[in-house]
């Protein structure tokens, strides 16, 4: 129970995650943990509204101060990061418990001097060295949309991009 998937997704809630995710790994809650999103309350409406479960709409610090009561729950919860450098925050740097190894990225759309890893997952620097970061502390990374989709796994494309 608790903290049962964790996904990187720059659209953060949306209907994959909804309709698809949590068919697959069923869960009580979401809980988005984004200081820009958590702030707006234009953002943090859309996201609610996206979602038809308890949701939850943090900035870091917020899931900082509630991260070991959502990972001690009966309940299960998904915790969504816009950005993979907050998700290594959480689960390097801060030791969020989690009941998984397996970090799911959703869509990465198109930056500046951005590289593609898979189709809808095109990433920065920054978002090389957090991946690498979050890899390094035993996480396995999989690119993928949707259940269905194929995955492309860090550790397959990881040596062309570091």
């Amino acid at each position: 129970m608790a903290i049962s998937f964790i996904r990187v997704d720059d659209r953060i809630i949306h209907g994959q995650i909804i309709i698809r995710w949590s068919t697959e790994y069923p869960c009580d809650g979401i809980i988005a943990v984004d200081d820009k999103a958590a702030s707006s309350e234009v953002i943090r409406n859309a996201l609610l509204a996206a979602s038809t479960k308890k949701t939850f709409i943090w900035t870091r610090e917020k899931f900082k101060a509630k991260m070991e009561e959502a990972a001690a729950s009966s309940k299960n919860y998904f915790v969504i990061t816009k950005t993979p450098e907050t998700m290594a925050e959480l689960l390097v740097d801060w030791g969020m418990k989690v009941n998984t190894k397996t970090l799911n990225i959703g869509p990465q759309s198109a930056k500046k001097d951005t590289v593609r890893v898979s189709k809808n997952a095109d990433i920065t620097k920054e978002d090389i060295a957090a991946y690498e970061k979050i890899h390094s502390a035993g996480y396995q990374i999989e690119f993928q949309l949707v259940p269905d989709f194929s995955k492309v796994r860090w550790s397959d494309v990881r040596e062309k991009l570091i």
